[in-house]
């Protein structure tokens, strides 16, 4: 009789092995790792940029849009992603930009933006490493691409400052 539980369970761990799937607490896989498997599949939510105007900047840019935007680069579905020490790196890259290019004509300007742009590589670099996550992948591209002038560049500034000062309330 000992003998007969041991079978059940010696297979439940076989089928369970072979379908991948685990309904105990035999098998290789706990449950804890089924449950933050799946969150880590679970759609985080989506940025939206469209009110992210670096051109003409609305009254609430540095503020509302700000924090709504941190709110949600703060929840990647990786805890992995968006660090704080990631983001300010970028931030710290960007206002090294703007700092040079503040008293540049537009001719000195647009010989630096494609340095300026190439921010949107090591974004994507950074992405690809499991370092960002699609979000601000999204954003930095989406501010990044408004850059056209020393003004664009000084308010992707303003905004991503503002936005690191909302990040820092809600993020890790």
């Amino acid at each position: 009789m000992a003998n007969e539980p041991r079978a059940t369970l010696r297979s439940r761990n076989n089928d369970n092995n072979r379908s991948g799937g685990h309904t105990g607490g035999y098998g290789k896989h706990s449950s804890t790792d089924n449950h933050s498997n799946h969150r880590e599949q679970t759609p985080a939510a989506v940025l939206d940029t469209n009110a992210i105007q670096l051109e003409t900047p609305i009254a609430s840019l540095f503020d509302t849009v700000a924090d709504n935007t941190a709110r949600v680069i703060a929840n990647p579905v990786k805890r992995e992603h968006n660090k704080s020490t990631q983001l300010r790196g970028f931030y710290d890259e960007i206002l090294m930009w703007e700092q040079k290019t503040r008293n540049m004509n537009q001719e000195q300007f647009d010989e630096l933006l494609p340095l300026i742009r190439m921010i949107n590589a090591k974004v994507a670099y950074a992405k690809g490493r499991g370092l960002v996550d699609q979000n601000f992948f999204d954003l930095i591209r989406h501010c990044l691409h408004q850059v056209k002038s020393p003004a664009t560049m000084r308010n992707c500034k303003l905004f991503l400052e503002a936005f690191m000062g909302f990040f820092k309330v809600y993020g890790k």
